[in-house]
């Protein structure tokens, strides 16, 4: 029977904790990367005003585990047409009403989330279940609703409005062309949120 010194047992405890750390450390720095890349832009706000990492990527992970319930599915193809035919009513509408025409472009954005499987609810709710699987664009929206708002307040003019356009349909263009197939976008097995879009194809 060996007998193992205290010295070789705090050493191998040591180790073992050392490597325990850097487990740790490698699974953390991984969720963060998945993270970042899934959100964009808006995984560094979120951390910012959540006032650190942990409390940013615990408000990220609330979010995907969320929208995971929810039915997101893509627009048929006689939706998408439809929405994008309206999309160009806007821009028509722009050349003579600018206001009305970014008040117009903010309800329709509205009603293709809807359509999409988004819930009806507040701005920063929508917003919210919206940077999910749109991270790199949904800045787009927070900042022409915000130039919207401004507007509606007696500030800001018509070229403005034409940034709050432009903003709107970024995000509008990913909303309304993506995801092309009519599989789940998200689903949630095992405790954990899969983004199907980003999984290897399965062939037979």
């Amino acid at each position: 029977m060996v007998t193992l010194s205290p010295l070789a047992i705090a050493t191998g405890l040591i180790a073992l904790a050392v490597i325990f750390g850097v487990v740790v450390t490698l699974v953390r720095v991984r969720k963060s990367a998945r993270l970042r890349d899934r959100f964009g832009d808006e995984y560094q706000r979120t951390v910012e005003d959540a006032g650190g990492t942990h409390r940013g990527e615990t408000v990220l992970h609330e979010r995907e585990r969320r929208v995971a319930a929810l039915d997101i599915r893509p627009l048929s193809p006689s939706r998408r047409e439809d929405f994008i035919l309206a999309w160009r009513q806007v821009q028509a509408q722009f050349v003579d009403d600018p206001a009305g025409a970014v008040m117009r472009a903010d309800v329709l954005l509205t009603d293709v989330m809807n359509a999409r499987g988004y819930p009806v609810a507040e701005f920063e709710q929508r917003y919210e279940d919206i940077s999910v699987d749109h991270g790199e664009v949904v800045a787009h929206y927070r900042t022409g609703h915000h130039i919207a708002e401004s507007h509606a307040r007696g500030e800001g003019g018509t070229e403005e409005l034409r940034r709050a356009m432009i903003h709107y349909r970024a995000l509008f263009d990913d909303l309304v062309n993506e995801p092309e197939d009519f599989g789940p976008v998200i689903e949630h097995r095992g405790g954990r949120v899969h983004d199907l879009r980003r999984e290897p194809v399965r062939r037979n």
